[in-house]
């Protein structure tokens, strides 16, 4: 292939886009369908610069984890873009002070490189395991209007939509400050209308209060035969010990690992038991390295990884592991769209309405990432600019 392309400047770009019908819940901050509502979120992304022209770009990542790129920058700048493990490497030790933020968002980059470098998508680089990839629909968290997710039994009548539209798992996000008997409710009602019928999952991220009420909810879903239960209480999801415990107490599979960073962590709380399923995210693992490397090390255990989050990264990692179930399609509700900012060139959609007839989605195909980004529509609305190099 000739000389390897060098990094020589490094970008980030925040930019503003709204949200209509959405609102910032007062408990928690996840965001809430409000009728009427219009909310202006900031999105960011990321462009590395090479001397040949090729420039890697990733869409996503916090203020934070975009702020803490300028500690890596310094020694990516003048070397060679293709070497991506002695990246991740440098940058952990770089960053061990920061929980490696910034680290995933520059490797993302360095991936679509290498793809636009080659010629070639992501996943074929990984190695191919299969492109079409199963979805399960991914809630909002409740909220209390009529024609929303208000009650029990509109959460059920959403369950049966997505059933009816193809999607074959269903997990619910569930209301923030509601009382406990309002939980149980809807647990049972999603899981008389579609129980047996999908794969049922539920993330109250973190929202139960006391790990006796966790326990109490997974009883609950050991009647119907949920396929996982993820981040009960408000421990933060991070105690190895505590899940372990609550694994003891009920039947349905635990999902954990979502709410610690890296592959060492994640390997610790697999060997302490605290999790049945292994979570893996592109924006808080390492990217795409870091994210092979945690599915491959639950694999030798024996566990699936799951992925968190949708997204062209995401779709990429999925397509090349064996060991994983779901591509999570969210967060969705019933009247509204999704809360992510529509930049994506070619049709790429994140929606309820984009899988196709058997419930999935299919992995981008073009080099890198395989999907460019409106730059008219981010410029137009851009906010600001961090240029290192």
């Amino acid at each position: 292939m000739g000389k390897p392309p060098i990094v020589t400047k490094i970008e980030s770009t925040s930019f503003k886009y709204d949200v209509p019908d959405m609102a910032v819940h007062p408990v928690g901050g996840q965001l809430t369908y409000t009728p009427g509502a219009n909310m202006t979120r900031t999105a960011r992304v990321l462009r590395i610069f090479t001397d040949q022209g090729i420039v890697g770009e990733y869409l996503g990542g916090s203020e934070s984890e975009h702020a803490a790129i300028a500690q890596t920058a310094f020694w990516l700048i003048g070397r060679n873009a293709l070497a991506r493990e002695a990246f991740y490497n440098r940058a952990k030790q770089i960053l061990k002070q920061s929980a490696r933020m910034g680290l995933s968002q520059v490797d993302i980059a360095l991936w679509d490189i290498a793809g636009k470098y080659y010629d070639a998508p992501v996943y074929e680089l990984l190695g191919e395991y299969r492109k079409d990839l199963p979805c399960y629909a991914s809630t909002t968290i409740g909220d209390e209007t009529p024609d929303g997710l208000g009650s029990p039994e509109a959460y059920a009548d959403f369950a049966e939509q997505c059933f009816e539209m193809g999607y074959p798992g269903f997990k619910i996000h569930t209301w923030r400050d509601a009382p406990f008997e309002r939980h149980v409710a809807m647990i049972r009602a999603v899981g008389e209308r579609v129980g047996g019928k999908m794969d049922l999952m539920i993330d109250p991220a973190c929202t139960f209060k006391t790990w006796g009420e966790a326990i109490k909810v997974g009883k609950v879903c050991d009647e119907y035969g949920f396929f996982w239960f993820e981040d009960p209480y408000l421990d933060g999801g991070v105690s190895a010990f505590g899940h372990r415990k609550l694994r003891h107490y009920m039947r349905t599979p635990i999902l954990q690992t979502e709410n610690i960073r890296g592959l060492e962590q994640h390997v610790d709380f697999i060997v302490a038991d605290g999790t049945d399923f292994v979570r893996y995210d592109l924006d808080y693992d390492g990217g795409v390295t870091g994210c092979m490397k945690l599915a491959h090390a639950a694999e030798g255990f024996g566990l699936d990884a799951e992925p968190h989050g949708p997204g062209p990264a995401s779709r990429h990692t999925m397509a090349a592991i064996r060991n994983c179930n779901y591509y999570e399609m969210g967060l969705v509700h019933p009247k509204t769209g999704t809360s992510a900012p529509t930049v994506y060139l070619g049709g790429y959609e994140d929606q309820l309405d984009s899988i196709d007839e058997n419930g999935c989605v299919q992995v981008p195909e073009g080099p890198g990432l395989g999907v460019g980004l409106d730059w008219d529509f981010i410029e137009r609305n851009r906010v600001d600019r961090v240029v290192w190099g």
